[in-house]
Order: C-alpha cells, then structure tokens, then sequence
C-alpha cells in the first residue's frame, strides 16, 4: 500500500504540488506567542513579497536550496495573511520551534526592559523596579512606541498593568 502526502498552505489552504515551491516561516515575536516560535508552511509566492512591509512582527522563510530569509512585517499585515482560519489559531495550533534550533545562541541576545527602547513590553515573569521607574517617568512616550510597534499599550484602567508597573499615582491623577 502506498501513502500520499498531500501539502496545503497553512496561510490560505491552497494546495503545494512541487517542493520547490514550499517555504517554512518561522514565526517570532508575535504577541500571542511571547518568547515561544512556530512554524507553518506556506507557498513561495505567498510571502514572496514580505520584505519590503513594515516592521511588526519577526519571520524567517526558509526554502530547500536557499538562504533563510529574515523578514519584519507590521502585525496586521501578517494576520491578513491567513485566509484557511484565523492567524491566532493557526499560530496557537501551529509546530513549536525549540528555542536552541529557532535562534542560535550566539545571535539570542537577552533584552534590557529597563531601557526606553523595551520597557513596558508584553512579557512573561516579573518586572523590575528599573523597569517600573523608567514605564513610569515616560509613560505616555513608552505608550506611543508600543502602538508604533503594534504591541498592546499599557492601560491605566487595567488594574494588572497598574499593579505591574506601579503607575497607581499615575491612574489617580488622570482619572481625577
């Protein structure tokens, strides 16, 4: 007996008749999926085109043959991408790359949030009272980058990022 594989995209189900023309996208830095990676499968041309978007969300394409490409789109864009299901289901169904084959260790910086350039980024774990001060003192300049980078913005009437970054003062004073 024999066995057929049958390859669809994951971003829009259409059917991938020749190897060739299969690439893997490996997908980081998406809100969803915090510090975790995954990987889906697409057609060639479907993501032929990524390069030149804005940057938004981390990908890497990898084609049989060819350098792994890195590409950084804005979110929004990268969610229209899927038509089959919506991406947050692909994204939460979609194969887990372990961090040690996703990123090597060499390139794996970790991120200072304590810096205007990070603070107030969705995270797992605790937040730093570096990170709580700098959130603080520049909460509406921190806020705007967030928006620019198509992250959540910190919310003042959301009491776990009050309590997370310490802004109750803050909240009192723009409330009343």
């Amino acid at each position: 007996m024999a066995q057929r594989v049958i390859r669809v995209s994951d971003l829009t189900g259409k059917f991938i008749e020749n190897d060739e023309d299969l690439v893997k996208v490996i997908v980081r830095g998406h809100p969803i999926l915090g510090e975790d990676a995954v990987e889906i499968e697409a057609l060639a041309e479907e993501v032929e085109n990524l390069d030149n978007e804005k940057q938004f969300v981390h990908l890497e394409i990898q084609q049989e043959g060819e350098d792994t490409r890195s590409v950084v789109m804005e979110l929004s864009e990268f969610e229209a991408l899927a038509q089959d299901e919506p991406m947050d289901k692909l994204l939460t169904t979609a194969k887990t790359v372990t961090a040690r084959s996703a990123r090597p260790a060499a390139t794996a910086k970790k991120i200072d949030y304590a810096t205007l350039e990070h603070a107030g980024k969705p995270k797992k774990g605790k937040t730093s009272e570096a990170e709580k001060r700098i959130v603080r003192e520049n909460f509406d300049q921190i806020n705007e980058r967030l928006q620019g980078e198509g992250l959540r913005t910190i919310d003042l009437n959301n009491p776990d990022h009050v309590e997370r970054y310490g802004l109750e003062e803050l909240a009192k004073e723009r409330r009343g």
